[in-house]
């Protein structure tokens, strides 16, 4: 949903202002561009807005759980205030195109989800190790707590 409205918004900001972006937008067409950015707002609600704050909790192991939670939503707060400082400059330079690197952005997330992040659906919180083990790409880097006890 959010990927599909940030690419409507860039269809109708290039299509009514031009690709230069010095045609005025009607009040119809502005209205359609609220509508969308609601949608995309709506979308996020849905899906990644509360995911920054669950995933984090459930992924990490329960010795280092707090402190992975701290330190994924400190970087949260960062990227937020890095995009709001820098949205109404890429959004001058860029026109339309704002919209198309954003919409980028969810579907490398998205790609990112489906490949990096195993299903934690009723996987108890202590056996997080035994997911990240028998994950394709995570099993290289991780060491389960069996193997880390018998080797110090």
């Amino acid at each position: 949903m959010m990927f599909v409205c940030l690419i409507a918004v860039s269809i109708v900001l290039a299509v009514v202002s031009g690709v230069d972006g010095t045609n005025d937008i009607s009040k119809g067409n502005a209205i359609l561009v609220l509508v969308l950015l609601c949608l995309y707002s709506a979308g996020f609600g849905w899906s990644w807005g509360p995911l920054t704050w669950l995933i984090p909790s459930e992924i990490f192991p329960v010795n280092i759980r707090t402190t992975g939670q701290s330190i994924a939503i400190a970087i949260q707060f960062i990227i937020v205030f890095v995009l709001s400082q820098t949205f109404l400059t890429m959004l001058c330079h860029f026109k339309f195109g704002a919209f198309l690197f954003y919409a980028g952005w969810v579907a490398v997330m998205t790609l990112f989800i489906i490949f990096f992040l195993p299903e934690t659906k009723g996987i108890p919180l202590d056996s997080m190790y035994t997911i990240w083990e028998k994950h394709w790409f995570w099993c290289r880097f991780v060491k389960g707590e069996d193997r880390q006890e018998n080797h110090p």
